[in-house]
C-alpha cells in the first residue's frame, strides 16, 4: 500500500492520474522561492523555455542571464555571480550541462564551493525522440563524483518543486535532473521531501517485505506500480523513493537491507557509476546483500518513444517485476 505517512496521491493508480514532466516542477519551485529570496538568479544557456525556468524569467525578468548556447560560459558566469552573494540556478539540457562543461563545473564552481544549483533537463531515456547523442545516461554519475557536489533525481514535478526549493537554502553547489516527458504525480503538496532522506513511498499491508526496491526519478512510479502487482502474487515489497542520491541515506538503505536481505535497484541511467552503484557501495561496506540492477547496461541510447525505449532497454514495469523475482531466489 501506499506509505500513509507521505501523504500521497489517492489518484495515482487513476487511469487518468495527473501527468506532469518534472522539468515543469523545477521551474514553479525556482520561482517560489525567488519570491522571498531577492539573491535567487537565474541563468540558461538559450534554453530557459525548454528547461522549464519560464514561471521564473516570467516574474523576475531583471533577474535572468541569457548566455547564449555556450555551457562552459553559463557555469563560470554563475559561479562568478555566487561569489558575489547570488544563489545562481543555471539550466540547459543534460548532455550539454553537465555533459559539456564538465571540467568547468568541476573547477569554478565545485573545487571553490561556490552555491550554484545547475539544473540537468531532457535526461536518461525518455528524452525519447532527441536520441542517442542528446539522451544523457552518464550525468548522475559525473556529478555524484564531484567533491561537494550534492545530487538529487525528484520523482515527480511536485518533488522537482520542493526540491528546487530546498536546494536553494542549501550551503553546497548541487545538480537537480529533471525530464521531458510527462510522469505520473506520485506525491502531494504535503509529501515531505529533504536533501539526504530517502522515503518509503510504497510497504506490505502487514508484515515484512521480502524484497526492497531502492528507484530514483521518473521510473519511480514504475516501480510502485510493479510492486502492486507483484502483491497481488503474494510478494511482499518495499519501495524506497531515493531522490537525493548525494548525500545519500545511508541508514535507510541498510535498514531495508536488514529487513529484506534482497534489494533491486532502479534508474533510467548507466548502472555504472549511477544511483545503483551508490546503493552498492553502501550496503558492500555495512550490509552485503544479494542485488540486482535495472538501468542502462554498458549502451547509448537511440531514438523512440519513451515507452519503446524503456522497454527495449529493460528498465520498465516488467523489467523491475522479473528483476524481484530473480533476487528473491538467490541465497544470502
Amino acid at each position: 500500500m501506499l506509505n500513509p505517512k507521505l501523504k500521497l496521491n489517492p489518484k495515482l493508480f487513476n487511469q487518468d492520474v495527473e501527468q506532469v514532466p518534472t522539468r515543469k516542477g523545477f521551474g514553479q519551485g525556482m520561482a517560489k522561492a525567488a519570491e522571498s529570496n531577492k539573491n535567487i538568479v537565474g541563468l540558461s544557456a538559450d534554453l530557459s523555455e525548454s528547461t522549464g525556468m519560464s514561471p521564473f524569467t516570467e516574474k523576475f525578468p531583471e533577474r535572468f542571464v541569457q548566455v547564449g548556447v555556450a555551457e562552459q560560459n553559463l557555469v563560470t558566469v554563475a559561479s562568478g555571480l555566487a561569489a558575489m552573494g547570488k544563489i545562481p540556478f543555471c539550466s540547459s539540457f543534460a548532455i550539454f550541462s553537465p555533459g559539456r562543461n564538465w571540467e568547468q563545473i568541476r573547477t569554478t564552481i565545485a573545487y571553490n564551493d561556490q552555491k550554484v544549483v545547475i539544473v540537468g533537463s531532457h535526461s536518461g531515456l525518455s528524452d525519447g525522440p532527441d536520441g542517442g547523442t542528446h539522451q544523457a545516461l552518464e550525468d548522475i554519475g559525473l556529478m555524484r563524483m564531484i567533491p561537494n557536489m550534492d545530487v538529487v533525481n525528484p520523482c515527480d514535478a511536485l518533488e522537482a518543486k520542493r526540491a528546487a526549493i530546498a536546494l536553494s537554502k542549501t550551503k553546497k553547489p548541487a545538480y537537480l535532473r529533471v525530464g521531458r516527458v510527462n510522469v505520473p504525480i506520485i506525491t502531494t503538496e504535503e509529501t515531505p521531501f529533504e536533501v539526504g532522506k530517502a522515503e518509503i513511498f510504497w510497504l506490505p499491508e502487514s508484515g515484512l517485505a521480502q524484497v526492497g526496491i531502492i528507484v530514483t526519478g521518473v521510473l519511480t512510479s514504475a516501480a510502485i506500480f510493479a510492486a502492486k502487482e507483484l502483491e497481488a502474487e503474494g510478494i511482499k515489497i518495499k519501495v524506497m523513493n531515493l531522490a537525493s542520491i548525494k548525500p545519500i541515506d545511508k541508514d535507510a538503505i541498510i535498514t531495508l537491507a536488514k529487513e529484506t536481505k534482497k534489494i533491486v535497484t532502479v534508474e533510467e541511467h548507466q548502472i555504472a557509476g549511477g544511483m545503483g552503484s551508490a546503493v552498492a557501495e553502501v550496503l558492500a561496506q555495512n550490509f552485503p546483500v544479494p542485488m540486482e540492477f535495472i538501468g542502462i547496461r554498458d549502451q547509448f541510447g537511440q531514438t523512440g518513444q519513451p515507452e519503446e525505449l524503456m522497454k527495449h532497454y529493460g528498465i520498465d514495469k516488467d523489467a523491475i517485476k522479473k528483476a524481484v523475482k530473480k533476487v528473491l531466489v538467490r541465497k544470502v
